[in-house]
């Protein structure tokens, strides 16, 4: 929990540049576009049983469901500031993949990325002179090491978001769900054959689906200082991984939204300062974004 802090802290040292806002809570309306209304009640009032917290990870107090909240409602203002025209923008905490409609699990309570895509296609539809707007795709990139289990299973028979997973074949969670694109990688896999994959599984997006936004998940976990990843992915394997995301979303100039997911580095501070590179190379692409609405362009 500590390298949320801590990533704040760098963020506001190192990258002066970045606009940092609180993070507001998700209402019960929004959560119950995804989640069961009895679970998000239980939540919000200590009523999960001893075997979901178990599932979950931690246990619930008061803190704990205000956390959930704020980490889905992050993920929801990242979403907006990138529809809006910011065309890029992130939550400091989110990847909350592994909570299910009703349920959460491992270390995720509400699922963010799942919240966030379908309260945005609600607000696209609302907009006006919505009746010429095609519906909004989302295009949900995980590239935690864990695969994203609840977000598949949300999804699943949705063809309004297409959900692309690239895991470890062995790790968490051990019984996975179908994602519109699974690629599983072996123990050790290393940047070359991590890159290669993630090339795949690009194209398998492209070709079967044109998003309109991406919430991208850039789990850390894959690095090869990660006590729980298995992978041996480098601190550059990684820039290269949030370059080419960016840049697939930028060539195409769909709106991206950014969320931390995983990261268990055997030193805290090693993940932190990962986190700390891909906001720079995520407000490199800002700039981007930002010469593009600037007037007389």
């Amino acid at each position: 929990m500590a390298k949320y802090a801590l990533l704040r802290e760098r963020l506001e040292q190192e990258l002066p540049e970045l606009n940092l806002a609180p993070a507001l809570p998700a209402s019960a309306g929004e959560l119950a576009l995804v989640h069961h209304p009895a679970y998000i009640a239980a939540v919000a009032q200590g009523g999960l049983t001893p075997a979901q917290q178990r599932e979950i990870g931690f246990p619930w107090s008061p803190a704990m469901a205000e956390r959930a909240l704020r980490s889905v409602g992050a993920t929801l203002q990242a979403c907006r500031a990138a529809l809006s025209g910011e065309g890029l923008a992130a939550n400091l905490a989110g990847g909350t993949h592994h909570a299910y409609a009703d349920k959460g699990a491992g270390f995720c309570v509400f699922n963010d990325a799942a919240v966030a895509a379908r309260v945005m296609q609600a607000e696209w539809g609302r907009r006006g002179e919505a009746w010429r707007r095609r519906p909004l795709r989302v295009a949900i990139i995980d590239l935690d090491v864990h695969q994203g289990n609840g977000t598949a299973s949300i999804f699943q028979g949705d063809d309004s978001v297409f959900t692309l997973s690239l895991h470890g074949e062995k790790n968490f969670p051990f019984r996975k769900e179908a994602s519109d694109c699974d690629i599983d990688l072996p123990d050790g896999c290393g940047d070359a054959d991590y890159l290669a994959a993630l090339e795949q599984g690009l194209a398998e997006l492209e070709r079967r689906f044109e998003p309109g936004l991406v919430i991208y998940l850039a789990g850390m976990d894959p690095h090869e200082n990660d006590r729980l990843g298995r992978l041996k992915v480098s601190a550059d394997g990684l820039e290269a991984r949030d370059r080419r995301v960016f840049d697939w979303a930028w060539q195409r100039r769909i709106p991206l939204a950014m969320t931390m997911a995983g990261g268990y580095g055997r030193d805290i501070a090693v993940t932190v300062g990962l986190q700390v590179n891909s906001y720079r190379v995520a407000l490199d692409y800002g700039r981007r974004w930002q010469a593009l609405s600037a007037p007389g362009r």
